[in-house]
C-alpha cells in the first residue's frame, strides 16, 4: 500500500504529519511520501517522511490572496507557476503508480487529489460551518456582502462539494461535527473523527509559576504573536502594550506572562522589545529549561521557544494574534483575547472571522489597553468562563483525532486500490 499526502501550509503540514505518524505505527507495510504544495516541507523532512517532488518556500508564505493580490504576484515572480506544474506532474505520476492520495488543507490539495486520477481522502482544516452558523442558526453579519457568504447553504462552495462528492473521494474528515452534519446533506462521505490540531498538546511537566503562595497561583497569560516573520515582531509590540496596561492596573496581583515564540523566529527582537518596555533579565535558563525570565514590578515574564504546550496549559488567558495557536488554546477550554494587527495574516478581517470560528472562546478588543476591561469582565463572570470551557471542547474536539483518522483510512474499502480512469464520469455542467 502506498499513500501520498498533499498539504498547503506549515500548519497543514503538521496536521498531516501527525496522521502519517499514526499510520506508520499501525502499518509497517504502508509506504508514505508527502508533497507540500506551499513551503519547503520541513515538518516532513525532519521526521523522515520523504518528499515526493519539488517543494519551495514562496515569498508570501502561503498567504497569496492577501494585500490585494500583491502576494500572488510576488510568488509568481518567485517561480510559482513552474513549481506548480512540476508538482502536478509528480501527483499524476504517483497516481499512475498506484498511490492513494490524502489531501490536507483547503481546495488546493483537494483539487490536486482529484486531478491525479487516484482514490483520495480529504482532511478539511481551513473551513468550518462555524464561520457561517452555530448550533442555533445563521450568524448575524454586518453587510449584505458578508451575508452572501452563506448563499450556497454551506461554507464549502458547490465546486468544493463536487470534489468531495466525486466517486474517487472515499472519505472527508471535517474539523467538527457541525460541518460534518452539513456536508452529509449532499451525500458527501463525511465522518466526524475530531480535529488533529488538538493532538500532541500534552504538557511536559515544566513549571514556570514561581509566584504561587498560600493565596494561590499567579494570574497567568500566554502571549501568542504568530509564527510568520516579520508580522510576528510587529504583533509583539502591540501585545506588549496590552501587557503594560495589565501590569499597571493589576500591579498588586501576582502576574505572570508566558511568551510562546515560534522556533523559526529570531528571539532577539522579542528580547529587545521587552527591555525597551521596562523588563529586566533576571535569569537565563540553560538546557533542559531553555527559557529566559524577565521581571518588572513584581510580575514575571517567561520567554521561550521550546515549551509551547506547557505555556498553553499553565495560562489562564491568552493574548493572541495568531491562527492555529489561538484555536488550540481555545480548544483547551480557555478564553483568548485577540487584537487586530496590520497583517498580512492577522488583519481586522481575520480577527473578526476568528470570533465566528471560535465563538464565545475569543474576545475581540480593538485596542491593546482594552484588554484590561475584558479580563476584568471575564474574571467577574464565572458562568461565561464555564460556557467558554464547554464551547472550546465542542468546536475543537477531543485529542486523538489523528489516530482515529489513520485507523479509518486503513479500514476504508478500496482506498488503496488503483482507480480505472477509463471508467470515470465527466464533471457535471
Amino acid at each position: 500500500m502506498k499513500l501520498l499526502c498533499l498539504s498547503n501550509g506549515h500548519g497543514e503540514d503538521v496536521i498531516a504529519l501527525r496522521i502519517l505518524q499514526e499510520l506508520q505505527s499501525l502499518s509497517a507495510s504502508l509506504e508514505l511520501a508527502a508533497l507540500p504544495i506551499v513551503g519547503a516541507g520541513h515538518a516532513y523532512t525532519t521526521h523522515d517522511i520523504p518528499l515526493a517532488g519539488p517543494a519551495k518556500q514562496m515569498p508570501s508564505g502561503g498567504f497569496i490572496y492577501m494585500d490585494g493580490g500583491q502576494q500572488l504576484m510576488r510568488d509568481i515572480k518567485g517561480g510559482l507557476l513552474p513549481l506548480t506544474r512540476a508538482q502536478l506532474q509528480t501527483v499524476r505520476s504517483r497516481a499512475k503508480a498506484g498511490w492513494a492520495i490524502l489531501a490536507v488543507g483547503d481546495i488546493v490539495p483537494l483539487l490536486f487529489a482529484w486531478w491525479s486520477g487516484a482514490p483520495y481522502a480529504f482532511v478539511g482544516t481551513a473551513k468550518t460551518e462555524y464561520y457561517l452558523r452555530d448550533e442555533r442558526g445563521i450568524l448575524p453579519r454586518r453587510s449584505w456582502f458578508e451575508r452572501l457568504e452563506s448563499w450556497s447553504g454551506s461554507v464549502y462552495l458547490p465546486w468544493e462539494r463536487w470534489l468531495m462528492q466525486h466517486r474517487r473521494c472515499k472519505s472527508v474528515f471535517p474539523r467538527d461535527l457541525l460541518t460534518t452534519t452539513t456536508l452529509k446533506r449532499w451525500n458527501i462521505p463525511a465522518v466526524s473523527l475530531g480535529n488533529p490540531m488538538m493532538d500532541r498538546l500534552d504538557p511536559t511537566g515544566i513549571q514556570f509559576d514561581r509566584l504561587s503562595n498560600d493565596d494561590g497561583p499567579a494570574l497567568t497569560f500566554v502571549l501568542l504573536p504568530g509564527s510568520r516573520s516579520p508580522e510576528a515582531y510587529e504583533n509583539w509590540e502591540i501585545i506588549l502594550q496590552a501587557v503594560s496596561a495589565l501590569v499597571s492596573v493589576f500591579g498588586k496581583q501576582r502576574l505572570q506572562f508566558l511568551g510562546a515564540i515560534a522556533p523559526g523566529l529570531d528571539l532577539t527582537p522579542f528580547q529587545q522589545a521587552l527591555k525597551s518596555s521596562g523588563w529586566w533579565l533576571a535569569e537565563s535558563k540553560a538546557s533542559p529549561g531553555n527559557y529566559l525570565t524577565f521581571q518588572q514590578l513584581g510580575a514575571t515574564f517567561i520567554l521561550t521557544q521550546f515549551h509551547f504546550n506547557d505555556c498553553l496549559h499553565q495560562a489562564d488567558f491568552a493574548i493572541a494574534m495568531a491562527g492555529t495557536a489561538t484555536e488550540q488554546f481555545a480548544g483547551l477550554g480557555k478564553p483568548a483575547l485577540i487584537i487586530p494587527g496590520k497583517g498580512p495574516q492577522f488583519t481586522p478581517q481575520f480577527a473578526e472571522a476568528q470570533t465566528r470560528l471560535l465563538g464565545s472562546s475569543v474576545t475581540l478588543v480593538e485596542h491593546p489597553t482594552a484588554i484590561v476591561a475584558a479580563v476584568q469582565a471575564l474574571l467577574n463572570d464565572p458562568d461565561r468562563l464555564q460556557e467558554i470551557a464547554e464551547n472550546g471542547a465542542a468546536r475543537m474536539g477531543q485529542p486523538g483525532a489523528a489516530r482515529r483518522i489513520a485507523e479509518y483510512l486503513l479500514e476504508l474499502p478500496a482506498f488503496f486500490t488503483p482507480f480505472d480512469r477509463n471508467s470515470e464520469a465527466s464533471p457535471p455542467m
